[in-house]
């Protein structure tokens, strides 16, 4: 880091840096953005990053980020209880709310299974899902993991412990509209409706 600079914008410049998607070019034009910027926006957005690890809380139903211990999703009347989706990460929930069409519920996994990354069934949330779908009447489990190897992997693991003691349950697989090796974050809302519509039984 360059010298001439206050510790204090050298050290801010280094942890947006460290930040997904923002190099060091990047991180110094938003420090320098921010120096010049109203007071209000940088205690703001100081007051937001605090609140992210203070009141975030993690749903205790479907493992999603919310608010509250249960979130709206999952708290709400108007969800059709009938279907889950079987997501990899909380960021994937908000990729298909904001296709705006499905209107089930979610199941977050919190990875995929990885043996070359030493990530086991036991290390994702794949118990968690199994004893929910127990309790519940689901009748159509849709598996949205990405379209790679090891969502493909974590995919046929699903159906097989499901198909375990639910032989009759529908178990679905988000159809080919995601390109491999893609991540359904980025997917635009059109792909993803599509993917979703043309979902072929696992």
């Amino acid at each position: 880091m360059n010298n001439s600079l206050p510790e204090s914008i050298s050290k801010l410049i280094e942890e947006f840096a460290s930040l997904p998607g923002i190099g060091p070019r990047g991180a110094a034009r938003i420090v320098y953005f921010l120096l010049r910027a109203p007071d209000n926006l940088s205690l703001n957005l100081a007051d937001s990053l605090q609140k992210l690890k203070t009141k975030i809380k993690i749903c205790f139903e479907c493992y999603n980020y919310s608010d509250n211990e249960r979130c709206s999703i999952c708290s709400s009347v108007e969800r059709d209880e009938s279907t889950l989706i079987v997501v990899e990460e909380p960021l994937d929930v908000s990729a298909f709310e904001r296709m705006g069409r499905y209107k089930g519920k979610y199941h977050v996994l919190g990875g995929v299974i990885s043996p070359v990354n030493g990530i086991g069934p036991e290390e994702i949330r794949l118990k968690e899902l199994v004893d929910r779908i127990k309790k519940n009447n689901f009748a159509e489990i849709i598996v949205a993991t990405n379209p790679n190897l090891e969502g493909e992997s974590t995919a046929l693991f699903i159906k097989k412990e499901i198909e375990k003691f639910r032989s009759d349950l529908k178990i679905s697989r988000i159809a080919r509209g995601i390109p491999t090796g893609a991540d359904l974050e980025y997917a635009d809302e059109n792909t993803l409706e599509k993917a979703l519509e043309g979902r072929n039984e696992l």
